[in-house]
């Protein structure tokens, strides 16, 4: 079964996490200094943030998690249906987890992720990368703003 993902990004982490602990009714699954994550089954979303510069604060992009690889291959079946252009990334380390994904936007330009997660990672991003998408506030540099503002994700 499939999970609606929601990522946000936030100005102050902790307050953040104190709201949403309240409002889910749960602790975090995942909670790191730039990031926290909620993998609720109630209603039925992995719901993350990370903390940003107070200029950038909002949804960051939403996505669809698929729980197996042939899950994710069916969703980026819908694609087409949707005459969408797939944008894959393939297996990369974001969020701290190491998952497969790709990448559409709606006709409104809303950027939508389809991923399947196949384990954690102890960093943000793979060693050496530095991917600007769901950038952390303390990875954010004139480059990678850049690249986030022409619509990376």
């Amino acid at each position: 079964m499939k999970r609606l993902h929601v990522n946000i990004k936030v100005e102050n982490l902790a307050q953040s996490v104190d709201f949403y602990s309240a409002l889910f009714q749960s602790e975090p699954t995942v909670r790191k200094p730039d990031y926290a994550k909620w993998m609720l089954d109630d209603p039925r979303v992995n719901f993350s943030m990370v903390q940003a510069d107070p200029s950038q604060v909002g949804i960051e992009h939403l996505g669809i998690q698929a729980e197996s690889p042939d899950e994710l291959q069916e969703l980026y079946s819908r694609v087409d249906n949707a005459e969408g252009q797939l944008r894959e990334e393939g297996d990369t380390v974001c969020c701290y987890a190491k998952s497969t994904k790709g990448w559409i936007k709606d006709p409104s330009g809303v950027e939508w992720e389809m991923f399947y997660t196949s384990g954690n990672s102890e960093t943000f991003y793979a060693p050496g990368e530095d991917n600007a998408c769901c950038q952390p506030l303390e990875k954010v540099t004139a480059e990678s703003q850049k690249i986030q503002n022409s619509g990376c994700c």
